[in-house]
């Protein structure tokens, strides 16, 4: 094979299972995750679009995230199932460049909403009496719409930079990838030592961006938990945390799982690590969201059981 990424008209993906038994065992988890995924975050999207009740930022912003999650989760997993299903590793290299964009770009604006997400709860904790001011429906769907602007602008930007550099590399190191999916660190492996840093490059400036994030997000739930502390009444703090606590699980889970699997120490790397850890942070999220938010929302919950007794 030539040492050219020009070359190359397929990947390898990173196999599950030799044995038949424990492919169709492993089709059958990603099915079952997928369905939840779909199932779940349908039902969100559904009830919040439904219930007039529920038109309010965050529950748009929830909506924003649903459709997120959909995305991220049928960018990697149908293609997994298909290749556990017929015994087959093999991805095309334009699929894999589809695959490497669309889940870069998708990841990317759901930090970017997240971002979002974390001053609409600063706004209703710590400015309620101007929460409909700043956050009306005008507003929040200005907001909504930045979000998505954002992610064209910073995300969709990095997630051309991101492939056009991966893919402009020359590879040394064959056409099998060490990842269900394709993925970036695992691309730049199969690329010379030399080519390697002008992707790095772009890596840092990245870095950079979501750190501003994070940095964002701290400061805002800093100032949350001053502005709870300080009300008087538990009842009033519980309510007040209540609001808070599930975009502050999600964002922990994507957070979390996102960091250690690019940071993690390579004393402790192994493929099976990286499966474990790329199935935590690309395909759990997704799945576990939905339960998260409808789970502790309880004005959410009866929304989707009034829906529910409604359709049957």
């Amino acid at each position: 094979m030539s040492n050219s990424s020009s070359s190359i008209s397929q990947f390898l993906l990173l196999a599950f299972a030799d044995t038949r038994e424990l492919q169709v065992l492993h089709f059958c988890l990603f099915l079952g995750t997928y369905l939840a995924a779909l199932l779940g975050n349908g039902l969100i999207i559904i009830t919040i679009a439904c219930d007039h009740r529920l038109h309010t930022p965050m529950y748009f912003f929830l909506l924003n995230l649903s459709l997120l999650d959909l995305g991220c989760i049928s960018t990697t997993v149908p293609k997994a199932m298909a290749n556990s299903l017929w015994d087959t590793r093999a991805i095309s290299y334009t699929g894999c460049v589809a695959q490497l964009f669309l889940f870069t770009f998708l990841f990317s604006t759901e930090y970017c909403l997240l971002t979002v997400m974390a001053y609409d709860r600063y706004v209703a904790i710590c400015h309620p009496l101007h929460y409909g001011t700043l956050l009306g429906s005008r507003a929040c769907v200005h907001m909504a719409a930045a979000a998505w602007a954002t992610a064209w602008a910073s995300g969709f930007l990095c997630a051309v930079l991101h492939t056009a550099n991966t893919f402009s590399l020359p590879l040394c190191h064959g056409n099998a990838v060490d990842q269900f999916f394709c993925e970036i660190p695992q691309i730049l492996k199969l690329s010379c030592s030399d080519a390697y840093l002008r992707e790095s490059g772009v890596l840092v400036v990245s870095a950079c961006l979501t750190f501003g994030c994070f940095v964002f997000i701290v400061v805002s739930y800093v100032e949350i938990f001053r502005a709870v502390l300080r009300i008087p009444s538990q009842q009033g703090r519980h309510k007040a945390f209540s609001t808070c606590l599930p975009h502050l699980a999600v964002l922990s889970l994507f957070v979390s799982t996102g960091v250690f699997a690019h940071l993690k120490p390579p004393s402790i790397s192994s493929l099976f690590l990286a499966l474990v850890v790329s199935f935590l942070y690309s395909v759990f999220p997704p799945a576990v969201n939905p339960l998260i938010y409808s789970m502790t929302n309880q004005e959410l919950k009866d929304a989707m059981w009034t829906l529910l007794n409604g359709c049957f």
